[in-house]
């Protein structure tokens, strides 16, 4: 990253909406185009709610991350890193482990243009961003490998993300391709959107991000939990997002004032 401009390579496509950049809009943020704002504002008229979601993934993102360092680990592979919104994933770690490694990745040429942003880190740990896409899994590792040791336990990060990778483009497959790679005692974690509560919604809000160009992949109970097969689930196991250790963090407000139709998990590699 550092000699070059982030920008000068890369075309941001304002033409059609793009997850990070809605989800940048959700949490009221400003690296966002119109095409995000109406997409997000369409997704608001089917639930309002969204933006609690929205947060509720984040949360649980700190949550996660803060209990798997007070276990000792050390190494964080996040994809689908999203543009960053403070405190990003590596400044919970480090908080805890001030020597934590963290390698962020994203597809999203915005991300790539605030990268410098998820580089301060401390002194002691380290933090690098790749410009990849979780569809290209060997490309992740290659450029992951370069900073963490897979020969030492990694904690795969996967928050909000793969409800925008299809069944037709593997998203089982990928995450077993990654995991492959990690030793025992890494972890993965992930939440990702469900129509098993609002299926009306779901649909309307699926057939509407299509005819944007967008992927909106829900997944059940069952299928969401396939992802951690072979892993042990830590307790609660497969939940809504905001009922996983909520003493390690603060509560989202409204996030009790209806349902939060995702689920969140964490497990242990053996």
């Amino acid at each position: 990253m550092t000699g070059q401009d982030p920008t000068s390579s890369v075309r941001i496509d304002t033409t059609r909406p793009h997850p990070a950049r809605m989800y940048d809009w959700y949490l009221g943020g400003k690296d966002n185009y119109p095409v995000d704002e109406q997409m997000g504002r369409q997704m608001l008229t089917l639930d309002p709610r969204v933006p609690v979601m929205a947060r509720v993934n984040r949360a649980f993102m700190h949550r996660t991350t803060r209990w798997l360092a007070q276990q000792g680990v050390r190494q964080f592979l996040d994809i689908g890193t999203g543009i960053p919104t403070e405190p990003n994933l590596h400044q919970v770690a480090q908080r805890v482990a001030p020597d934590a490694r963290v390698v962020y990745c994203d597809n999203d040429p915005i991300v790539l243009a605030h990268a410098a942003a998820l580089l301060r880190g401390t002194d002691e740990g380290v933090t690098e961003y790749l410009q990849a896409d979780v569809r290209d899994p060997d490309a992740i590792l290659e450029g992951a490998r370069k900073v963490l040791d897979f020969t030492r336990p990694v904690a795969l990060s996967l928050i909000a993300l793969l409800h925008f990778v299809s069944d037709e483009d593997g998203a089982h497959y990928l995450v077993g391709r990654l995991l492959a790679e990690l030793p025992s005692g890494s972890y993965l974690v992930i939440t990702h959107a469900t129509s098993d509560f609002t299926p009306e919604e779901s649909k309307a809000a699926t057939e509407k991000l299509r005819a944007a160009g967008v992927t909106l992949a829900l997944r059940s109970r069952a299928e969401f939990t396939r992802f951690f097969d072979g892993l042990e689930l830590i307790e609660p196991g497969v939940d809504v997002p905001h009922h996983w250790h909520p003493e390690l963090g603060e509560p989202v407000p409204g996030q009790d004032d209806g349902v939060i139709p995702g689920y969140g998990a964490v497990a242990r590699k053996p």
